[in-house]
């Protein structure tokens, strides 16, 4: 299982290199789909370009869905004096962006780099910064262009409606932790594209019919409530384990997840988690994640009568800079593995 967990480290870097919050997933989705073209399997775009493919099987349909889309913001509008003032795309606080880079995509294509700061952040000025609220109006783009005003702006060609992301600083370190902005989801994607990477050098036999999902619009609510193969019965989220609290997860397991903010998970689809997890000797952890939702619950809301789960591997400091470790990584894919067995 080594190298295929080595692969997934590797997709987890080039996938957090890719800009693509929610609503601006183009290069994302490209990425996958090339990248299952690549090991010969036939993918397709829904309408709302998830991306999904059929591992192979036949009856009682399976999917793993795992989230392309991350967090990120767009151009609420431009102050005075050159400021961007954002509006964010899902939800994280100001604190958890303050005085990172990121980059404003405009709509005629063009990049700009720039970071995000408190009004008036300089402590040898402003006594109270490290006391003063921090919120919409007052942690803002300052871009790395000469520009004081409002006019000039607009005239690089920026403008509400641009789409702005974080700069991922993502790092592997020698020991296995893997840092990173959007590890959720974009480690589990990346496990996604190992698996089907394992099916086809090993020749498993899928003894159901098997589907991936690499929906677009999860941090925003709706991103596994359409698109879905005809006659599914079973809706894995395969996304990223909340550590933190009085919950047991951490980053070297795989969190199976009994309950969430929109409720319990299908009963008997947790219960052969757990039993697969226990056969195959695993690390992994049971817990409820008291804020979190999943693509498998946005399909329940939108009304496909499916049986749902959720894993994932554990991630420390979700929605910030995240961290997991290629221990949790690979007792997600073994986990996985052994479930299609």
């Amino acid at each position: 299982m080594k190298q295929y967990v080595d692969k997934a480290v590797q997709r987890i870097v080039e996938l957090c290199a890719i800009p693509s919050p929610s609503g601006f997933t183009r290069q994302a989705e490209e990425y996958v789909f090339s990248a299952l073209a690549a090991l010969g399997y036939t993918a397709e775009y829904s309408t709302k370009r998830s991306v999904r493919v059929k591992l192979g099987g036949s009856g009682a349909p399976l999917l793993l869905s795992a989230h392309v889309d991350t967090l990120g913001a767009m151009v609420r509008s431009i102050g005075a004096k050159g400021e961007l003032r954002i509006s964010k795309i899902g939800f994280f606080p100001e604190n958890y962006i303050e005085q990172e880079n990121c980059l404003v995509h405009s709509r005629e294509g063009k990049v700009f780099s720039g970071r995000f700061l408190l009004d008036n952040p300089a402590v040898h000025v402003n006594k109270d910064a490290a006391t003063a609220k921090r919120d919409d109006s007052t942690v803002k783009v300052i871009l790395d262009e000469q520009v004081t005003k409002a006019d000039e702006v607009k005239a690089l060609g920026i403008s509400a409606g641009d789409f702005v992301s974080f700069d991922p600083r993502t790092v592997v370190t020698a020991n296995g932790f893997v840092k990173s902005r959007h590890l959720d989801d974009k480690a589990s994607a990346a496990i996604l594209l190992a698996l089907a990477e394992y099916i086809r050098d090993q020749k498993i036999t899928l003894k159901r019919e098997v589907w991936l999902l690499f929906s677009t619009y999860e941090e925003v609510g709706h991103g596994g409530s359409s698109g879905l193969p005809a006659g599914l019965e079973e809706f894995i989220s395969v996304d990223m384990g909340a550590v933190g609290d009085d919950l047991s997860t951490n980053e070297f397991c795989v969190s199976i997840c009994a309950k969430d903010s929109r409720g319990p998970y299908d009963y008997d689809v947790t219960n052969r988690l757990i039993a697969c997890a226990k056969a195959a000797g695993l690390k992994y952890a049971v817990d409820i994640y008291p804020f979190y939702g999943s693509d498998a619950d946005a399909a329940l809301a939108a009304g496909q009568d499916v049986r749902h789960g959720l894993i994932g591997p554990g991630v420390q400091a979700s929605h910030g800079y995240e961290r997991t470790h290629r221990e949790g990584l690979e007792n997600t894919f073994k986990l996985l593995a052994a479930y299609l067995a």
